[in-house]
């Protein structure tokens, strides 16, 4: 065990400030997600094509940080813990970089704009990184509770959608609002300038926020033996040999199907919204209401389930389910059965069955991120190391490659239907957003059950893991009793 079995329980007030620290991961996710291909395409003008490559390298070049970053928190020993000084030093560079990324300087060609989204999205993302890695690890150190590990990552994932939703309600709304000059707000150049700076300082405030409110936690951790030091041959011997572990690999495969589907749902739900429904700015910021209200309900859904089914079975299920609300809408348009474009009720029957699914998706990924916590204490039984750091920082790297090759997807189905720069939702023939929705929806259904499959490989549940917690618990008092029973050699 890493936490001290006298260190009182977690607060309310705790899971809250541990949360709030996901609120500058959440503005970073919409704005590579959502935002910055529609940008670079319709606004500044560049092909959709190079402007999702350069978002898919980028995301490649910064997932190769990940590991690095998890292995130095499992290691690093300072009196401030193991993640915190990477969490409190990634605020000011990591907000800064974001700032730049939509401030891109002019009368560059398609090809240096491709560059400087490669080289400024990488240092964002690189950043964001020595928050999140270590942030997410600090989860099973500060409880080794089954169920306490879905309450905070249930936390977690809501001040994600907290950060990513509220930023793109307000820039829907707001920053996008239509204009004169420009009747399609989403075209206006200004509006994501003023994303860009509010969404960094809630980045900044936020990182800050986490990292200052759970440093108080760290007198409770006991600090895991120092490892010897090995060199690179070795190291990666020892992390081939913690990946192996087949519950973590069976998270990873339904991570890299499911994860390439976010990335192109979130990428192209803009265009869907813009060109498919025929929706405003306002009734889009109104649509980004439907994945709070989801992930809202997780707080309280996903911890219920995981108590009734486990986590694992449950995970499985709501994946299931959240594909099957996400496809409907489509499916009764291809019907005949959705109100037809600027109809009363489209709205809110769009809102309806995304709400379900961001339910259903958030809660599925709310239990899968717990489980990664489980796997812990089992992988430390079998290797003698505890690798937190490590494991989340895998499930990230899987998460940005995969989400960054669904982005790629989605610029290169824009660009193959028709969709070119500039492209007016007034005039543009409906049968090409038809033809993307009909491309997508098939997509996305073999992704997501594709993906969900592979959970079956996961074995751990509530009874092996407190097994699993009680042996380490028992191993370390004997280690304890040995250590005591060492002679002096001064005596």
């Amino acid at each position: 065990m890493v936490t001290d079995p006298s260190a009182p329980k977690l607060g309310l007030l705790t899971k809250f400030l541990y949360g709030t620290g996901s609120i500058g991961y959440g503005v970073k996710d919409v704005a590579f997600r959502s935002f910055l291909l529609l940008y670079y395409n319709q606004v500044v003008g560049v092909r959709a094509e190079l402007v999702s490559f350069a978002i898919l390298v980028a995301l490649v070049v910064d997932a190769i940080s990940d590991p690095l970053v998890g292995q130095w928190s499992d290691t690093i020993r300072t009196r401030w813990g193991r993640r915190h000084p990477l969490m409190i030093a990634s605020a000011i560079p990591a907000a800064g970089s974001l700032l730049f990324l939509f401030f891109p300087p002019g009368g560059m060609s398609d090809t240096q704009t491709f560059w400087y989204i490669l080289v400024v999205g990488c240092c964002v993302r690189t950043f964001i990184t020595f928050y999140e890695i270590p942030s997410s690890a600090l989860a099973p150190e500060m409880t080794s509770d089954y169920d306490e590990r879905t309450s905070i990552a249930s936390y977690r994932y809501f001040f994600a959608y907290l950060g990513g939703v509220g930023m793109a309600f307000l820039t829907l709304l707001v920053f996008l609002a239509p204009t004169e000059e420009y009747p399609v707000g989403q075209l206006n150049p200004a509006g994501y300038e003023t994303f860009a700076i509010v969404g960094a300082i809630l980045m900044l405030v936020a990182i800050l926020l986490s990292s200052f409110g759970t440093l108080h936690r760290v007198k409770y951790f006991k600090m895991p033996p120092e490892r010897e030091k090995i060199g690179p041959v070795k190291t990666l011997g020892q992390m081939g040999k913690t990946f192996s572990n087949k519950g973590f690999l069976a998270i990873l495969s339904f991570g890299v199907l499911k994860y390439t589907s976010v990335g192109m749902t979130s990428a192209l739900n803009i265009y869907f919204g813009t060109y498919f429904w025929g929706f405003n700015s306002a009734q889009l910021a109104i649509l980004t209401v439907d994945s709070l209200a989801g992930a809202f309900l997780a707080l309280f859904f996903a911890p219920l389930v995981s108590k009734k089914f486990g986590k694992r079975n449950a995970a499985f299920y709501l994946a299931i389910l959240a594909v099957m609300f996400a496809s409907t809408p489509y499916l009764l348009r291809f019907a005949g059965l959705m109100p037809e474009n600027g109809e009363p009720g489209l709205v809110a029957a769009v809102f309806a069955f995304s709400m379900l699914f961001q339910l259903c998706g958030v809660s599925s990924a709310v239990l899968t991120h717990a489980m990664i916590g489980d796997i812990v204490e089992e992988s430390q039984l079998r290797t003698g190391r505890r690798s937190e750091g490590l494991f989340y920082a895998a499930n990230t790297l899987m998460q940005k490659s995969t989400s960054g090759l669904g982005v790629f997807a989605a610029g290169m189905l824009v660009a193959v239907v028709g969709i070119v720069p500039g492209s007016d939702p007034r005039t543009l023939d409906p049968e090409i957003p038809r033809m993307l929705a009909l491309v997508y929806v098939p997509t996305l259904i073999v992704l997501y059950i594709g993906g969900a499959g592979f959970l079956f490989a996961y074995r751990i549940d509530r009874s092996s893991h407190e097994a699993n917690v009680e042996e380490l618990a028992r191993r370390d008092r004997a280690s304890s009793v040995n250590a005591d029973e060492v002679p002096d050699p001064a005596q």
